[in-house]
């Protein structure tokens, strides 16, 4: 999507008053869709009865209701609770309750948020109407400028500029896009007295060309440290090249600023895959954890919305690919990481992060990972007394109280996963094969057997004491 920001200049001040006002109506019937929406109101019962509460044509009334429901998603997406959302911006309204803020400081922020919560107007294109009935771009002689419909059958017109200093390709693209009748559409936004306008119109991608016949660029990103990690393949899945991409910028910093980043570096990785022209293959992230009391509260959820951030990498990652025509791959994150760091980061001597990376590039060729000989052989002679050992061993030597309780959970489940399959107590597992034993739970427990007791207080990053274990079957233990 392109979008072109432009302020607003309105011939006098009774036309701009008629369009704030109109922006006011618009925001009220958006605040109060969402509460309908939530309280459970169909869409076409809110488009008859709402036009004549807030003076709006249907057209304006839809295109609210469509607002509003998509904060609706976008808050269950983050995991808020949506009965809490406050219009405006949380952190604005936070920083108003504050006691110790008064006088002009107050003023100038209850002024901004009250023109991010009551002055706005958004209105979609529509192709069959050439582009955008309720706010028109024309072009005209003396200028381009916006029509916009205030009611009735009454217009009010703002001449367009494109920027502080008058940017030529900016009014260019504008009056191409009114000349071409191609559906745009216009958001007006109330910034310090001035009205600005957006425009936004659906990019035309090319054909796709570079895609997985010639192998796929995976991508890992993580949250500690925040980087990238990548790992190229050919196309049957062997690895060829790797490395690694720091993005300090976003583990703070204002949201502008990590929007700048998360571009920046969605470009890098994009500049990647077209120079070894692969495609790109990404984790699929969804945000499902909805925590004990339904509210996705907990820390696990917690963790969870950290992703959304990420998210928003991917979804950039893709915008810049399909303009490059490259095929962009999303698969199923789950246990990326604990496969590579079992398998692979010992096998290549590679890193935790890069060896996820490998494992999502191979998942996005749709191949399998065979658990190795060596590790089926330790799982099958690893006991239930084993791991109480190993209960014992966290329960007196880890003092993180927060690492203690995850990893006896984990040592927990593995306890009764092997209870399940053990024949007679104090025996062997029976063959894996041919058991309901999947491949998820057997790598579960082996991350439990080998990498808890390597790395009891910490995330371990290198593996190489596996790779005897891995190559030669030997397991010395830590």
């Amino acid at each position: 999507m392109i979008v072109i920001q432009a302020k607003l200049i309105f011939p006098n001040q009774q036309d701009k008053q008629t369009v704030l006002d109109l922006m006011r109506r618009w925001s009220s019937c958006m605040r109060f869709a969402y509460k309908r929406l939530l309280e459970g109101y169909e869409r076409k019962t809110l488009k008859r009865d709402l036009p004549k509460t807030f003076n709006l044509n249907s057209r304006y009334v839809d295109d609210a209701i469509m607002k509003a429901r998509g904060v609706l998603e976008s808050s269950r997406q983050l995991g808020n609770n949506p009965k809490k959302v406050i219009f405006g911006g949380r952190d604005l309204f936070r920083k108003l309750k504050k006691r110790h803020i008064n006088g002009k400081e107050y003023k100038k922020l209850k002024t901004k948020w009250q023109e991010k919560r009551k002055w706005k107007l958004y209105s979609r294109g529509d192709k069959s109407k050439k582009g955008n009935l309720n706010t028109r771009i024309e072009v005209r002689k003396n200028g381009t400028f916006l029509r916009i419909n205030v009611g009735e059958r009454k217009y009010v017109y703002a001449r367009i500029e494109a920027g502080y200093k008058k940017n030529k390709r900016r009014e260019e693209l504008l009056q191409e896009i009114a000349e071409s009748n191609i559906p745009y559409s216009v958001e007006l936004k109330l910034k310090n007295g001035s009205i600005y306008a957006y425009f936004a119109i659906e990019e035309e991608y090319p054909e796709i060309k570079i895609t997985k016949e010639k192998g796929v660029i995976g991508i890992d990103v993580n949250a500690y440290p925040d980087n990238i990690s990548w790992a190229e393949v050919d196309e049957k899945g062997n690895l060829i090249s790797y490395g690694s991409i720091a993005m300090p910028e976003l583990a703070s910093g204002d949201k502008d600023k990590k929007e700048y980043f998360r571009w920046h570096y969605a470009h890098e990785i994009v500049k990647i895959a077209k120079e070894k022209v692969k495609a790109i293959v990404i984790e699929e992230l969804e945000i499902k954890e909805k925590g004990k009391r339904g509210d996705y509260s907990g820390r696990k959820s917690r963790r969870i919305r950290h992703n959304f951030s990420y998210k928003s990498l991917f979804s950039k990652i893709k915008t810049l690919a399909k303009r490059e025509g490259i095929e962009v791959i999303e698969v199923d994150p789950s246990y990326t990481s604990i496969i590579g760091m079992l398998k692979y980061s010992p096998q290549y001597m590679i890193t935790k992060d890069i060896a996820a990376a490998y494992v999502i590039a191979r998942r996005g060729l749709g191949l399998q990972e065979k658990i190795p000989d060596n590790y089926i052989k330790f799982l099958n002679a690893l006991t239930v007394e084993e791991l109480e050992e190993l209960k014992e061993h966290v329960k007196k030597t880890v003092k993180n109280i927060h690492i203690k309780k995850k990893h006896l959970k984990e040592i927990n489940k593995a306890i009764k996963l092997i209870q399940s399959l053990e024949s007679e107590p104090g025996k062997v597992l029976r063959p894996l094969y041919g058991t309901s034993f999947s491949t998820y739970d057997f790598w579960r427990v082996l991350k439990v057997a080998v990498v808890t007791p390597l790395s009891p207080e910490k995330v371990k990053r290198d593996f190489s004491t596996l790779k005897e274990l891995l190559i030669q079957g030997k397991w010395r233990g830590p």
